[in-house]
């Protein structure tokens, strides 16, 4: 099976286009989308809606934002403007599309033998995987081979293995326009394809993955996208209007 691995959109609209467009030629039988549809961009109805219309065809995981956003649970321990954005988020959606947001299932989900998805880590969507530390305890958590989460906006494979009697942690930052990550049997992956519509790695390009689960092969791929749209929309909405310049830098 091959999917088509999405996560942290955070309402870009324009930026989930672009990546949608570049992948429409590539072979793939599902999507998965890890979390965070909302939050931060102007379009989270646009965005709640092209997920509606996908139907059986994607399997979705719930994100922080998600949940904040949908007014499940209090934005107080965002900073000042994804509080903002959080609750102009939840005023701005159309009552379908926030009911549809409330009812998005949480992580962790098994997508079939050995394949797991999340938004943070396997038990706690909140949770951030950022080190050899974070992964190591993640792994210990499940038993799947792979796993694919979201959360912290920055492409990444930690790569656990085993040698004389230790448990190892390998990180590997996915850069570039296109990078190829073929699994070896013997280990096991917590890998983040990036996000989509707020990347935080320096790079300002849209982020997504296919991943061929039959032949254990990921290809990550960076996307141009209209980004002086999806400012120029965040500043008419009244939205905080830092929220549309770190999408020119990737911060």
């Amino acid at each position: 099976m091959r999917y088509l691995i999405l996560s942290d959109i955070h309402a870009n609209f324009e930026a989930l286009t672009a990546v949608l467009h570049h992948a429409r030629r590539k072979r793939y039988s599902k999507i998965l989308f890890l979390g965070d549809a909302v939050g931060y961009g102007a379009s989270p109805n646009q965005v709640m809606e092209w997920l509606a219309s996908l139907g059986s065809q994607v399997v979705i995981v719930r994100g922080n934002h998600d949940r904040v956003c949908a007014g499940l649970d209090s934005a107080e321990y965002f900073n000042r403007y994804a509080r903002q954005a959080a609750d102009w988020t939840h005023d701005h959606l159309e009552s379908r599309h926030l009911e549809r947001l409330r009812s998005l299932p949480t992580g962790p989900t098994r997508i079939e033998p050995g394949l797991l998805i999340c938004h943070g880590s396997p038990v706690d969507e909140d949770a951030y995987v950022f080190s050899a530390h974070d992964a190591l305890a993640a792994f210990q958590l499940v038993e799947e081979k792979v796993i694919l989460f979201g959360h912290t906006h920055v492409p990444s494979a930690f790569i656990a293995s085993e040698g004389d009697g230790r448990h190892m942690v390998q990180v590997r930052l996915l850069s570039g326009k296109r990078t190829v990550l073929d699994l070896n049997g013997a280990n096991r992956y917590l890998i983040n394809p990036g996000s989509v519509g707020q990347p935080r790695d320096r790079d300002p390009r849209a982020a997504y993955a296919i991943y061929d689960h039959e032949i254990r092969r990921l290809y990550q791929y960076r996307v141009p996208y209209r980004i002086d749209l999806a400012r120029r929309k965040i500043r008419q909405a009244g939205l905080p209007p830092v929220l549309g310049d770190r999408l020119l830098y990737g911060a």
